[in-house]
């Protein structure tokens, strides 16, 4: 019997356990901060801690970037799980040395990580998160775009003084043992776009190492800020590094290659106070919390019914709870008998009439009963309007509720109207890690024939290094902006918003064990 099948075999019977017994006896916290949302099995002091980092973190990279300090406009949610089975109760696809998994979903946008693992991992996803919260990278290549988390990802946090150059075990491995991809190749290609398994498995430690490269000297920090003028400004990668560094491609290649002294710079800031507020959720939460994530993540077709057979089992064991109600109306509606889960809410928004996420459900069941009867399309979706304008006045700062409420107006004759336009706006600033809010949105401006706004919306989606086929629909976009084309039709703009889930970030994996490079310090 092959170890690799016995880890399956483990894994396998720890869900089993998991599914059947719920998550043992630890009850589950929630951590509120400026910033972030976490929700931990764990101790309260040790959840508290996690969170206080996490906040470091934030200001850390707002001051190394030159960019002022303030909240996020939508707290990061985060779910701390004990072992793999946590993390395969979020998506059962989860791979076997997944470390945590960012969800850039509709319904919700939440990393999930093991709680007791290296934060490498979810350091880099918020990176991404955070930059592109606040557009900092936009115009930026994919392989600086992930140079910079791989970066910023190994910082060690303390109370006072964060330590930022450190490596990745992992990352430094890949550069001993791997084929190197051309550089030429990587200043100009998103990772997707790499088709070598063995180039495709060096670069993220390259993309580290030029960044770590340029970061770590005065001088080559104004290089790449020179490059980086040139990248925005339309030029192709390729000649403005060349420019930038005054530099063949094949001289930075042998720089990197002797490049073993890492500069490591101690960060001291008088870190402000984080205002930091926990609360225990319900008992039925240690049933149903990360499965009510899997709902929002989403399953194949060939999982609908066990997943909903499964909502149903663990719903049963807390009868009339307001948040095992939620779950089980969300899994009939979206999963298993949807007249069930209508039934299901209506009885939930009875005693709670202000539940956002139910009445966003309750909208989406109207705007599936459109899409399934176009005779009846217009009231259907005006139906669901109602219940969004409810989600809405309880609290306008949830961007699925601006988005399906801007997919409600597409089907009327005036759409998009300067409200319209507005709408998506709000969506895009409180979600822009979201594909489908600014595809939906590049698609609603070229219908109003605002050509010139679509590649400043698109520009970071086409530039993701795990963009996918999302990407791809930008860049096409983007390309009919500028001809003046016009938008995609509904059925295109339907099945590109299906197609807008990123392609995995293969930065959750663990880490294999390398030689290790020297490391320099630098005071700052």
């Amino acid at each position: 019997m092959s170890i690799g099948w016995v880890r399956a075999l483990a894994a396998s019977l720890s869900l089993l356990v998991f599914s059947l017994a719920g998550a043992a006896n630890a009850e589950w916290r929630r951590a509120e901060s400026p910033n972030f949302v976490v929700y931990s099995q764990g101790s309260e002091s040790d959840l508290r801690r996690y969170v206080r980092n996490l906040e470091i973190y934030d200001f850390t990279l707002r001051a190394r970037m030159g960019l002022p300090a303030a909240t996020a406009g939508r707290k990061l949610p985060i779910y701390l799980v004990g072992n793999r089975a946590g993390l395969v109760q979020i998506n059962p696809n989860t791979g076997l040395n997944v470390a945590g998994t960012y969800y850039p979903a509709g319904e919700d946008i939440f990393a999930a990580a093991l709680r007791d693992s290296d934060e490498d991992y979810l350091l880099h996803e918020y990176f991404h998160h955070f930059s592109l919260q606040i557009e900092a990278t936009s115009g930026y290549p994919a392989w600086l775009i992930e140079g910079l988390a791989e970066y910023f990802m190994t910082a060690e946090i303390s109370e006072t003084t964060v330590k930022i150059g450190g490596y990745n075990e992992g990352r430094v491995y890949g550069l001993f043992s791997n084929s190197w991809l051309p550089l030429e190749d990587l200043v100009s290609k998103r990772f997707g776009e790499v088709r070598s398994g063995a180039h495709r498995d060096s670069y993220y430690p390259i993309s580290w190492l030029l960044t770590h490269w340029f970061m770590s000297d005065e001088v080559r920090r104004q290089q790449l800020s020179a490059y980086i003028r040139d990248m925005r400004q339309g030029e192709e990668s390729v000649v403005a590094m060349e420019r930038a560094t005054g530099l063949t491609m094949d001289q930075i290649r042998q720089q990197l290659r002797s490049y073993r002294r890492l500069t490591v710079i101690h960060y001291t800031a008088d870190f402000p106070e984080t205002p930091i507020t926990v609360t225990r959720l319900p008992r039925s939460a240690d049933d149903l919390l990360l499965i009510g994530q899997r709902l929002k993540v989403g399953v194949g077709d060939d999982q609908h019914a066990e997943t909903a057979a499964l909502v149903r089992r663990l719903a049963a064991r807390h009868p009339d709870d307001p948040f095992a109600m939620l779950q089980l109306g969300h899994a009939e509606l979206h999963f298993g008998d949807p007249d069930a889960g209508e039934a299901i809410l209506n009885r939930l928004l009875e005693r709670e009439p202000e539940n956002v996420e139910a009445l966003q459900l309750m909208a989406s069941r109207f705007m599936r009963l459109a899409r399934d009867q176009p005779d009846e399309a217009l009231p259907l979706m005006r139906r669901a309007r109602g219940y969004l304008g409810r989600a809405y006045r309880a609290d306008p700062a949830q961007y699925y509720t601006l988005q399906l409420l801007a997919q409600t107006r597409e089907l009327e004759a005036d759409y998009p109207t300067e409200n319209d336009l507005v709408t998506w706006d709000q969506a895009s600033q409180l979600a822009p890690q979201l594909a489908s809010i600014r595809l939906g949105y590049a698609n609603a401006l070229m219908r109003a024939e605002e050509f010139d706004d679509v590649a400043v919306l698109l520009r970071p989606l086409a530039n993701a290094a795990h963009g996918g086929q999302a990407a791809e629909i930008a860049t096409g976009l983007m390309e009919r902006a500028r001809n003046r084309q016009g938008p995609m039709s509904a059925e295109e703009l339907e099945s590109a918003t299906q197609a807008s889930q990123p392609d995995a970030d293969p930065s959750g994996s663990e880490p294999s064990a390398p030689p290790e490079p020297e490391a320099a310090t630098d005071d700052s």
